[in-house]
């Protein structure tokens, strides 16, 4: 027998599967016990389970949890959201389960119902990001570079010995080196049809961006890039040695960009929700046990400590001076894939990310003009305080009072 209160984890498909198995453990529990879903739930589900099961005063938990089969040995990456009183009691257990890194566990109270499986989504959308990146790089190592799957290997193994070392990098490795099983010459991944299988979590990431207003284009471009077939290509005269070099600097670049814009998505929900999350906690789960660990994470966990207002990532002293030693390197791939027909959705978009945020001003302005021309949706100005119309031509007549001109405005 349990015993109480009782502490009951799920792990069964999201959606309907979870409300059966809900129902069918609620008849059973009392005032005080936990249940805690470990699936990869869309969190507005998540916290209507929790109201729902709150009226019989039983406590909900949902824990984001990532690791696949390792994580399953050797502890994963456990991100829990719900009652703090809740929490408290299966704390000591989840440290204890979750992987280790040092001296810390990777898992925390990622606050109140939902946040942890906004945490879990957003390090989904993370890792699509990461994964298209590494897959682009392999694209242009094999198809300019025409590197052979053995030589890849090796520099996925030399690169994971470096600032990229991440299990992602560590795994490309293996499986481009990898023979083929099934009686074939070759290897394993050239007989792979080029269709990615996603479950949603990536989709979702990229509809939160756009619901809190939060720019995060690699990771759309990861999501789009799953829905496109490429076609041929042609090959330029390069130097491979130097496209090497410019790619490693590129992939690094491009990853940070890609946790900046990830991290973006869970501060904007967290301020919005009120869930206050501890955005360098998120940093230290991740670095251990899940699919996205990687070096980079101990020092966005220490930028994220050092400054709890930090705007982005990107402004971070220490990153800041990486983006700018390596984005010449990074322009060049970009242009190289342009040049060379090979889409390089991701990178691209990661690099448009940064240079964004760099500039001083951008061509916003026009846009704004422009509805303001055809709807009368007002704009600002930069030399006074205020909302502002213009009559543009002869059709533009005085549309008065323009308070309520940007109700609606998001």
């Amino acid at each position: 027998l349990l015993s109480k209160p009782r502490k009951i984890v799920i792990l069964v498909q999201a959606g309907k599967p979870v409300d059966e198995t809900i129902a069918l453990l609620a008849e059973h529990l009392e005032e005080g016990d936990v249940i805690i879903d470990g699936g990869n739930e869309w969190f507005p589900n998540t916290i209507r389970r929790s109201e729902e099961l709150a009226q019989k005063k039983i406590m909900f938990i949902g824990m984001g949890i990532s690791g696949g089969e390792e994580g399953a040995r050797n502890g994963p990456s456990l991100m829990p959201g719900g009652p703090k009183e809740a929490y408290d009691l299966i704390e000591p257990i989840l440290t204890k389960c979750a992987a280790q890194v040092g001296d810390e566990a990777c898992t925390g109270y990622c606050g109140p119902i939902g946040a942890g499986n906004y945490v879990k989504m957003v390090h989904n959308g993370i890792e699509y990001g990461d994964m298209q990146l590494i897959s682009e790089v392999y694209d242009v190592l094999k198809n300019i570079c025409e590197m052979e799957n053995e030589d890849m290997g090796n520099l996925f193994e030399e690169w994971n010995k470096g600032e990229l070392a991440s299990y992602l990098i560590e795994i490309t490795a293996k499986i481009l080196k990898k023979k083929d099983d099934q009686g074939q010459d070759g290897y394993v991944v050239d007989y792979i049809l080029d269709k990615t299988g996603m479950k949603g979590t990536g989709r979702w990431t990229v509809q939160e961006a756009a619901e809190q207003s939060v720019a995060a284009p690699t990771i759309a471009g990861a999501l789009d890039s799953r829905s496109i077939l490429q076609g041929p290509t042609e090959k330029p005269m390069v130097d491979r040695s130097q496209i090497i070099q410019d790619l490693e600097s590129a992939l690094y670049c491009s990853k940070v960009v890609s946790y900046a814009q990830g991290l973006g998505i869970i501060k904007a929900a967290s301020d919005k929700n009120g869930w206050n999350v501890d955005m360098a906690l998120c940093a230290r789960m991740w670095r251990g046990g899940c699919i996205i660990r990687a070096k980079l994470l101990k020092g966005i966990q220490e930028a994220l400590a050092r400054d709890l207002n930090l705007p982005n990532l990107m402004v971070d002293p220490g990153f800041a001076e990486q983006l700018n030693r390596g984005h010449m390197a990074w322009r060049r791939i970009v242009s190289l894939g342009i040049a060379s027909g090979i889409s390089l959705p991701a990178m691209s978009a990661s690099l448009s990310y940064y240079d964004q945020y760099r500039r001083a001003n951008l061509p916003a302005n026009l846009v704004q003009a422009q509805r303001d021309f055809f709807g009368g949706h007002t704009f600002q100005r930069t030399d006074k305080d205020g909302t502002f119309h213009t009559l543009w031509d002869d059709t533009h007549k005085d549309i008065g009072d323009l308070t309520g001109r940007t109700a609606g405005e998001l």
